[in-house]
């Protein structure tokens, strides 16, 4: 599949929530996307290794060590890969100050964009008030989050034996219930305020796996998605001018050109 997309450069990449380590874990849509694109920065915005799941159970197929292993590829041959830990893998805030196979590990970091804003780059799970109080209800929650990435994945594998692409059903459920979508506004406005307190023009952020751009005022709020359900990254482009990138998009538009072709 990736030898009909063209290579893409970046000035920045800003990845999150992977979540390597967990059977809803889309590694191998990550790889693809890895494979054809070329960046100076990839910040990886916490959340990429699932330290509660694997605490449970080890899960560790062979397209989430190439992961890794690409990323440290990439460090290797100049790429400033800058590592910002999040909830699921706090055990790597411990290593805060040290870098490892190139990889900076960061508590948080500030990007300078090509246009000149500052970005406070975080994961944010400080800012949820659930992570931060009442971490047994964070839990059930992750339980009840990771049926619907099981459900998810069997909706998916129907979806391709009838000739479809890949489409989340979780990140579609989470969108039309009430309490969440109040959840991510709540959370978009508290980090924004946040970075405004802090003396930046924005943030860039995951946590609650849910890809955007907004501006408030002179405020810009950026979270890069996740690679669990809707498979999104935060790119920056030569001029500063920042998009998301849907990649099971990206995919769907290459075999329908692909199919129009033959």
């Amino acid at each position: 599949m990736n030898a009909e997309i063209r290579l893409k450069e970046y000035r920045a990449i800003w990845i999150s929530d992977v979540h390597l380590g967990t059977k809803g874990c889309r590694a191998e849509f990550l790889l693809d996307f890895l494979r054809v694109t070329e960046s100076d920065y990839i910040y990886l915005v916490g959340d990429i290794i699932d330290g509660w799941r694997l605490k449970r159970g080890w899960f560790w197929p062979q397209a989430h060590n190439d992961v890794v292993q690409k990323l440290l590829r990439k460090a290797r041959k100049g790429c400033r890969v800058i590592y910002v830990p999040g909830n699921h893998d706090a055990f790597a805030r411990d290593y805060v100050g040290n870098s490892f196979g190139s990889v900076e590990v960061v508590e948080e970091a500030v990007h300078l964009t090509a246009d000149g804003r500052r970005l406070l780059v975080l994961h944010g799970d400080e800012f949820d008030g659930i992570v931060c109080y009442a971490r047994w209800l964070a839990v059930l929650g992750d339980n009840a989050y990771t049926l619907a990435l099981h459900l998810n994945r069997w909706f998916n594998q129907l979806r391709r034996w009838m000739g479809y692409p890949y489409w989340s059903l979780s990140a579609y459920l989470k969108d039309k219930v009430k309490n969440a979508v109040k959840f991510i506004g709540d959370y978009e406005n508290t980090v924004m305020e946040a970075a405004r307190h802090r003396g930046v023009d924005g943030v860039v952020c995951g946590h609650i796996h849910h890809a955007m751009i907004r501006t408030a005022g002179n405020q810009l709020y950026a979270n890069c998605g996740d690679w669990v359900e809707s498979c999104t990254a935060l790119v920056e482009h030569f001029d500063g001018r920042l998009e998301i990138i849907h990649w099971p998009q990206v995919l769907s538009t290459v075999v329908g050109m692909s199919e129009c072709a033959s």
